[in-house]
């Protein structure tokens, strides 16, 4: 699908780094750009969209305050100078967080995040009849099963195929409503499959494996850094670390 996209940012030359990023990139639309937070709110009523690109640190209405009046359907990549915000573009469930200064590769990335996104949002829509889910996995099953610690591998659904996937390549699990997303070393992009995380919870070794907040499991000896605001640095990725899970990871850390 072509994603239409708008670009919120109160910094003119920003906008123009985004307007080139999203010319040469197939999948996206660009159908604004805004340097006014208001203004841009007052657009998306008449004219909703797939995704918006949008700084954090704005006048008059910052990034995290418009994301939460964004019309349904609406997702949000975050774009900002000043990384102490990843927690919070991960409380408002955003696609992404990008860092400035923003590099092509890192965009798409994102883009290809969001990409999927929406192909499983469609995807969905398919079932609605109450047809059978064929993409479902056999390994759901896992919800009602104890984990077998000497298992090293698991099996998952990925494009209508059963693939089995090393416990030892996962960094992380990032949950998507009825959907995960395994990010593995050595692959490019996440394996997704329909799947809950409780069963993936259920399915990980809890000795390597925690969760830490409500979206994401972590595998703990794949982390580089924990900041003082608890933020993990795992792969690419920044993932806080929510109060319904700091005391258990707290205690892990010593």
């Amino acid at each position: 699908m072509t994603i239409s996209c708008i670009i919120v940012d109160d910094e003119p030359l920003a906008v123009k780094l985004l307007e080139s990023f999203v010319q040469k990139t197939p999948q996206l639309r660009l159908e604004a750009s805004f340097t006014d937070s208001v203004e841009a709110l007052s657009w998306l009523k008449e004219h909703p969209v797939n995704l918006a690109f949008m700084d954090i640190q704005m006048p008059d209405m910052n990034g995290m305050e418009l994301s939460h009046m964004l019309p349904d359907g609406t997702r949000v990549i975050f774009t900002t100078a000043f990384k102490e915000y990843a927690f919070e573009s991960y409380e408002v469930s955003a696609i992404d967080f990008l860092l400035k200064p923003i590099r092509y590769n890192k965009f798409i990335a994102a883009v290809e995040k969001a990409q999927q996104w929406f192909d499983l949002k469609d995807h969905g829509k398919d079932h609605g009849d109450g047809s059978p889910d064929h993409s479902r996995p056999a390994t759901t099953d896992q919800e009602n099963r104890p984990h077998d610690s000497r298992r090293e591998t698991m099996f998952i659904r990925v494009d209508g195929e059963l693939r089995q996937i090393s416990f030892d390549r996962i960094l992380f699990v990032e949950g998507m409503k009825d959907y995960v997303r395994f990010h593995m070393e050595g692959e490019r992009l996440p394996l997704t499959t329909h799947m809950t995380m409780k069963a993936v919870e259920d399915a990980l070794p809890t000795d390597t494996f925690m969760r830490i907040n409500r979206s994401y499991i972590v595998r703990l000896d794949k982390i580089r850094t924990v900041d003082r605001n608890l933020c993990v640095y795992i792969g690419d990725e920044i993932i806080r670390v929510t109060d319904a899970y700091r005391e258990a990871f707290e205690k892990y850390c010593g």
